[in-house]
């Protein structure tokens, strides 16, 4: 239901217009009354609604321009948007359709699958970046892969080791991440049809089915409710923080190879000083490490909604809201950030090579 907060000159840091899209009120408002119509199409399928009233509704929800501060204030009041927009929704459906409008949902059922479609979107574009800095990798140790570096354990010189070697530790998990997305997507982004306690008695014994064909509609899974199991918001951003520390070591690892008496790699377009301008600063590497950490440290935060009380935490549910965008946009400006990296990035001879032989 949030976004990162207004941060204008920040953002040009740290920020992602792409991702932080999805997670803006007309992209959410878009997917909330997606679902509705969904929902609808699926009920008039299942015989629980007259066709004609599905038709109605999503002729509405196409066309329909939603009262802002109605929302706003509704939101306010309740706690989420849900009730306010059904409210207007019925008003604008109007008679004798108006009671087919979220028949037998309730809130929690439109804002989860929302959210669901718009973190499928996400993870495509986060997948796409993923795959490109893979990518840059492998052609970054084609063309500096010989290149002969120090190794360093604990801080200190250790033996000698070629720069293939080092890239090979950023590639390698990054791959894997790679893969562990697209495994992961079946089981993550799937419809939430519950209706008010999670046991879908609100449709006749025809949830099952409902579910099945709105999943089919909105290009989700088909799962049994998961109103208070949130191990799959949990999972997400687990793989979100996890990205991060990935490129944290990438990071990390460049900016120690760029300190000027090191000299293992040199930043085209490096970050200048005010007051020293002999300096070339790994603006971008210290980047990736403030958002490996900035996400540590929210994955935790995010871990806390897991304590969901009995069928539905209004704390919990909202703590989601406050916490799983910011991670969503920090891992997507960091794969970003990432690739830029790389593309700058050569790799030189280790000047330390020859005292350790």
């Amino acid at each position: 239901m949030t976004g990162a907060p207004s941060r204008p000159f920040l953002a040009a840091l740290v920020g992602d217009e792409k991702v932080e899209a999805l997670f803006s009120n007309e992209v959410e408002l878009a997917a909330l009354l997606a679902v509705e119509v969904a929902l609808a199409d699926a009920e008039a399928k299942a015989g629980l609604i007259a066709v004609e009233a599905a038709a109605r509704i999503g002729d509405v929800c196409r066309t329909f321009s939603l009262d802002r501060q109605r929302l706003a204030e509704g939101l306010a009041r309740d706690g989420v948007v849900v009730p306010d927009l059904v409210r207007q929704l019925r008003e604008a459906v109007g008679e004798p359709h108006g009671d087919a409008v979220h028949k037998g949902a309730t809130s929690q059922d439109i804002v989860d699958t929302a959210l669901m479609l718009r973190l499928k979107r996400v993870a495509g574009i986060v997948e796409k970046r993923l795959d490109a800095l893979v990518a840059g990798l492998r052609d970054l140790a084609a063309r500096d892969g010989a290149v002969t570096l120090m190794a360093h354990t604990r801080m200190q010189g250790a033996l000698a080791i070629t720069a293939a070697d080092k890239i090979e530790t950023w590639r390698a998990p990054l791959e894997r991440q790679a893969e562990e997305l697209r495994r992961l997507g079946p089981s993550i982004f799937v419809v939430q049809l519950g209706g008010p306690v999670g046991t879908r008695s609100g449709f006749d014994g025809k949830g099952d089915v409902v579910a099945r064909e709105m999943a089919k509609a909105l290009g989700l899974a088909d799962a049994p409710c998961w109103h208070s199991e949130r191990d799959r918001i949990a999972r997400f951003a687990a793989w979100l923080s996890l990205t991060s520390g990935l490129l944290g070591k990438l990071g990390q690892d460049v900016a120690l190879m760029a300190q000027s008496e090191v000299g293992e790699a040199e930043i085209s377009g490096a970050g200048g000083s005010s007051s020293m301008p002999h300096k070339a600063n790994p603006v971008s590497a210290e980047v990736l490490v403030a958002l490996a950490r900035f996400n540590a440290g929210l994955l935790g935060t995010l871990n806390q909604a897991l304590v969901h009380e009995n069928e539905r935490s209004g704390a919990a549910w909202t703590l989601e809201w406050l916490v799983l965008p910011q991670m969503a946009i920090a891992t997507a400006a960091g794969l970003t950030t990432a690739r830029g990296l790389v593309k700058a990035l050569r790799i030189r001879p280790s000047r330390a090579v020859d005292r350790y032989d």
